[in-house]
Order: structure tokens, then C-alpha cells, then sequence
């Protein structure tokens, strides 16, 4: 009996076989049901109604289809695989592993063969057949098996996908500008299975696609689909240990995290996040690695929320220096910009400069002259400190 097992074994048991099995199938099906009730903790419970009549359909054809397999080995094994197929997804939709079924089946096939077997030996069947019987119908259980399988992991890739179309449509609710009615969402979460926690914050990265960045983020970390950069919704930000979560979670990437807001508020903290990753993808925000945090750039983001007045307006109050060279134009513009930051103090600008103070008192009397009273006016002041931001030093 040695060497590799045929792929279906019952081809070489002799169709007449058949003939000897077929009377046993009717009382072996009763048998094999009894035993999965006793044998198998899962199955431990009157088999009726559905999904009592499903088994026993499933062992009743099971039995019909190996008995006409060793008949007619050239048949194919026709619509009843769907019946395997549906156990499995039974299973799956009634939220239990597959063992409990799996289990059942080799049960199952030890009946069988116990029953076929003693069967066999009082028709006389050669011990050489009866042990190519054997192979045949755990080989034949395994195929049950595998359709079972099928049918299991089938059925969990819809549930998979149907849980991530509603998770999406809950993000998209969120994402919306103006918030979308509150019912809706709170509807919404309750079917895709998302807490709708006090707080959540929006997590933004570089180079990232938004389901795996919410994979990293953890389960309860919600993927929203922007055109600017992948990007995450995550519940109850200020946890303890959240941060640290979150930073790892990202790496090395270049990622924001946006303000902590109501979940009513969740496209504001979408928007910024993604507006401050935009901002440290072209410098104008420092990111030197770790996650960025937008609340701590607030002013950069609000200049740049409208880049054309914010041009407009460093075109207007830097216009006094457009006449100077482009050396006196650096000197002028830092030394405005540490007068500005120090409150005219010539001592802390000089120091700051690196400077004699007599040397910063030249360039404040050349400063006067350019841009007069607007140095003393405070609203003039503000819109220098704003341009300058907007328009650093140039190099």
C-alpha cells in the first residue's frame, strides 16, 4: 500500500462496490448526526431547525455523492458542493470558528468508515479494496473540507467588505464641510461599528494609502479619503499612551496631527492636518520627523488658508524695500524682523544679529526713512510681522 495517495483514490475501488454501500447510507446517515451531536462540543444540542436540517442534508448528500463517485468515477461531483459551501457560510454569518464543523466531519468519516468497512467485510470485499475505501473517504472529507472553507472565508471576505463600506460611508459623513446631520452619523457608526467617542483628532502622512495608516492607527482609527494626503480619523486622542501610539505609528513618515475636536468638528481637524502636511512637505512649517503637531503652527496655517492675500498682503507691506539691492534688502528685512520680535530693544536686536547696536541703529534709521510712521502704527506692526512670516529672509 505504499507511495503517494491518488488525488481521488476512490477511482480505484471497483464501481461494484457501490452495490455493497448504497443499503448502509440511510441508517449510517442517522448514526453519523447522533455522533456529531454527542461528539462534537459546538453541536451539543438537539440538531433542529435550520441549521439541524442543513447538517443532516449536508451528511445525507455527502453519503450519496461518495457512493455514485465509486460507481461512476469518471462523474463529476455536480451542484452539491454548494451545499458544503452554504455550511460554511452558515457558520461564519452565525459567528463561530470552523472547527466545531471541521471536527464534525472527521467524526463523520470515522462512522463511515467503521459502518462501510464491517459492511464490506460481510460482502467479502478484499482487504486491498477496503483499505483504498479508507483512503477514499478521508480524502473525499477533506474535499468536503476545503468547500467548507471556501464558503467560510468567502463569506468572511463579504463581511470584511461590507463592515469597510460602511466604515467609509461613516467617514465620509464625518469629512463633511458643513457637518453632516448628527442622526445620520450616530445612525451611521451604530452599523459600521465605530464608537463615536467625545473627542477624535485626524492623523495625516506622507507617502501613505489611508486604510493602511489606519490599520497602524489601531481598530478604532476610521480611514477618510482626501485629494491631499492620506489620512485617518482617530477616537479619543488625548488618551493616556495615545500620542506615543500614534507617533510610532507613523515612523519616520512626515505626518501631522490635527487639533482634538468633537466629532461634530471632525473636518476641521481633517482640514488642518492636511493643510499643516502640505506646509511641511515645502518647508514652510519645520518637520524634522515624528508627527507634527498643526496646533503648534496655528499662525503659519492661517497665513497660508488663503495664499493669495497673504501674498498680497507681504506685497504691500515689504513694498518699501523693493528699491534697495538685494544685499541691503537681507540686511533690512532681518534686522526688521528681530526690531519687530524684540520690541525695539537695540541691545537684545543687536545681540540677536550678532551685531554692534551702533550697526542697528543704522539700518533703524534707514528703516524709518523706508517705511516712516508705519514702524510706531500697531496695526501697521502686525501686518509686517505677518508678511515677514509669510515672506522669510531670503537667502
Amino acid at each position: 500500500m505504499g507511495g503517494k495517495i491518488p488525488e481521488r483514490p476512490w477511482n480505484a475501488v471497483p464501481p461494484e462496490v457501490a452495490e455493497t454501500l448504497r443499503p448502509e447510507l440511510p441508517g449510517l446517515a442517522d448514526e453519523i448526526v447522533e455522533a456529531i451531536r454527542h461528539g462534537v462540543p459546538g453541536y451539543s444540542r438537539p440538531l433542529e431547525g435550520p441549521f439541524g436540517q442543513a447538517l443532516r442534508t449536508g451528511v445525507e448528500e455527502a453519503l450519496a455523492q461518495f457512493v455514485a463517485l465509486v460507481e461512476r468515477p469518471e462523474a463529476k461531483r455536480g451542484p452539491g458542493r454548494e451545499v458544503y459551501i452554504g455550511l460554511g457560510r452558515g457558520e461564519m454569518r452565525a459567528g463561530r470558528s470552523l472547527d466545531a464543523l471541521l471536527a464534525a466531519y472527521r467524526l463523520g468519516a470515522r462512522v463511515a468508515w467503521r459502518r462501510l468497512a464491517a459492511a464490506g467485510e460481510r460482502a467479502g470485499v478484499e482487504p486491498q479494496t477496503l483499505y483504498r475505501l479508507a483512503e477514499s473517504i478521508f480524502a473525499y472529507i477533506d474535499e468536503l473540507s476545503g468547500e467548507s472553507v471556501e464558503g467560510y472565508t468567502s463569506e468572511q471576505a463579504a463581511a470584511v467588505g461590507e463592515r469597510e463600506r460602511l466604515r467609509r460611508r461613516l467617514a465620509g459623513l464625518l469629512a463633511q464641510s458643513p457637518p453632516a446631520d448628527p442622526i445620520a452619523v450616530e445612525a451611521a457608526a451604530g452599523a459600521a461599528g465605530w464608537e463615536l467617542t467625545a473627542e477624535v483628532a485626524a492623523v495625516a502622512a506622507e507617502g501613505e494609502d489611508g486604510d493602511r495608516l489606519a490599520n497602524r492607527l489601531g481598530a478604532d482609527a476610521l480611514a477618510v479619503r482626501t485629494p491631499a494626503a492620506a489620512c485617518a480619523l482617530v477616537s479619543d486622542p488625548a488618551a493616556p499612551g495615545r500620542r506615543a501610539q500614534m507617533t510610532a505609528a507613523v515612523g519616520e513618515r512626515l505626518a501631522t496631527l490635527g487639533p482634538i475636536v468633537s466629532w461634530r468638528e471632525a473636518a476641521v481637524s481633517i482640514e488642518r492636518a492636511t493643510a499643516a502636511l502640505a506646509l511641511a512637505r515645502d518647508h514652510s512649517i519645520s518637520a524634522t520627523g515624528g508627527l507634527v503637531i498643526a496646533d503648534e503652527h496655528d499662525i503659519e496655517l492661517l497665513l497660508h488658508a488663503d495664499a493669495g492675500l497673504t501674498r498680497d498682503l507681504a506685497a504691500r507691506a515689504l513694498a518699501p524695500l523693493a528699491g534697495e539691492t538685494a544685499a541691503s534688502r537681507e540686511r533690512l528685512t532681518e534686522t526688521l524682523q528681530a526690531w519687530l520680535a524684540h520690541r525695539g530693544r537695540t541691545e537684545q536686536v543687536a545681540a540677536a544679529l550678532h551685531v554692534h547696536p551702533q550697526t542697528v541703529r543704522y539700518r533703524l534709521t534707514r528703516l524709518r526713512d523706508l517705511f516712516g510712521e508705519a514702524l510706531d502704527d500697531p496695526d501697521a506692526r502686525l501686518r509686517l510681522e505677518l508678511a515677514l512670516r509669510a515672506a522669510p529672509p531670503e537667502a
